[in-house]
């Protein structure tokens, strides 16, 4: 029993440099190898009806995917992106891409460049990127009602009538899924109320944590179909993805969502542990100079 007090004592007088150290340790292992703790995760209701209903599309569908996200929410919407191409491309599903946000163009242009190689897809033909245009409500009206009059070159500035995907593309309806990746507004409020409720076009999302309250309502009126909330939601779809690419054959590299959240994890049991260390050090401390 003495040995344990001692421990503890010993424990509780840590240089706070080593106990910084630790800490840090907890933080970057998980980020830098996320393979080395893997961590389970429980995907959500939510979460799960997300990859229900993107896995139902087949080969060769067709899916507007918008971006709504710039830097500052980056670490919590980018990870969707990379698990969402992933699924989708796995899937063969072609990918139409359109920004509400002017960084949007940039984050696309990130995630399409992390997976396009990795899954052998060519522009033009299995994805394309339309870009940014300035106008919020009034672009998502114009995609509802006449795409063509928005967008007569891509991001590029190669006019869309050379890409043989773009054939037959006039509006909403002739998508068959709409995704909205969104930080705030514009974005999936106004795709459910302009566009996709409207026509009768399935859509999903993927928002910040604070964002979701927001959006909850259409969820919950099956306006939107299921919502991926935040970095927990990006971790819980990357495992969805990652287990369903295993079933397929295909080995793909681990989703930094899943990282960050082990990390977060992880650090929050070190320093709970180092808290109750410190106390239990405390109160034996306390109680030996009270009887000596």
């Amino acid at each position: 029993m003495e040995l344990v007090k001692n421990i503890f004592i010993k424990l509780g007088s840590l240089d706070r440099r080593v106990i910084f150290l630790v800490i840090g340790l907890s933080v970057l292992i998980p980020l830098l190898k996320p393979e080395w703790l893997p961590l389970p995760v429980r995907p959500k209701h939510h979460s799960q009806i997300v990859f229900n209903e993107l896995d139902k599309l087949e080969a060769g569908s067709k899916l507007l995917l918008s971006f709504e996200y710039g830097p500052s929410t980056k670490p919590e919407i980018h990870p969707m992106a990379i698990a969402l191409l992933k699924h989708l491309f796995a899937k063969d599903v072609k990918v139409y891409a359109t920004a509400l946000w002017a960084d949007g163009n940039f984050m696309s242009v990130d995630a399409f460049d992390e997976v396009t190689e990795e899954f052998d897809k060519v522009y033009g033909i299995d994805y394309v990127n339309l870009g940014f245009k300035p106008g919020g409500e009034a672009v998502v009206k114009g995609i509802a009602s006449d795409l063509r009059s928005l967008y007569a070159v891509d991001l590029k500035g190669i006019s869309i009538d050379d890409f043989s995907m773009m054939d037959g593309i006039i509006n909403i309806e002739d998508f068959d899924f709409v995704f909205s990746l969104s930080a705030g507004t514009p974005g999936s409020t106004e795709w459910v109320q302009y566009a996709c409720d409207p026509n009768n076009i399935p859509m999903s999302t993927g928002c910040t944590s604070i964002q979701v309250t927001d959006i909850i309502p259409y969820v919950a009126n099956d306006q939107i179909l299921g919502i991926l909330a935040g970095m927990p939601g990006a971790a819980e779809y990357e495992s969805l993805v990652d287990n369903k690419l295993r079933e397929m054959g295909k080995i793909s590299k681990p989703g930094k969502a899943t990282g960050m959240m082990a990390a977060q994890s992880i650090a929050h049991v070190v320093i709970v542990l180092f808290i109750i260390f410190g106390n239990i050090s405390y109160f034996i401390t306390r109680k030996k100079s009270r009887e000596g």
